[in-house]
């Protein structure tokens, strides 16, 4: 039975994230952690607070901790948040503040 976690609307931009959910995709959840502590990445961190959330989920459901590993690891994009920016002679350029819904699930192994 696989243990999930989501974080909906994060403030990172789709494709900045996926190279972390990339990363960690596979891996037993003590070498996931490692990996996003000493990950230079913003999205690190996001993913991070996601993977703590989807542990304590394992464990309410009594779950062994020890034998999880991230089953699944993705990245939805979210809505996009738009802005203008003012320039020369009158003009609006816009901005595109992207947002993101990151996704893991933890399975055991068999």
């Amino acid at each position: 039975m696989a243990h999930k976690a989501i974080h909906r609307f994060a403030r990172i931009a789709p494709r900045k994230a996926r190279l972390i959910a990339d990363l960690i995709r596979g891996k037993r959840i003590d070498e996931a952690m490692t990996e996003l502590e000493i990950s230079k990445l913003r999205a690190a961190w996001y993913f991070k607070a996601v993977l703590k959330s989807a542990i304590a989920n394992a464990e309410e459901s009594d779950a062994n901790v020890e034998g999880l590993f991230i089953s699944e690891s993705r990245v939805d994009e979210g809505p996009t948040i738009k802005r203008w920016q003012p320039k020369d002679r009158g003009r609006a350029h816009p901005i595109n503040k992207r947002t993101s819904h990151l996704h893991i699930a933890l399975d055991e192994r068999n």
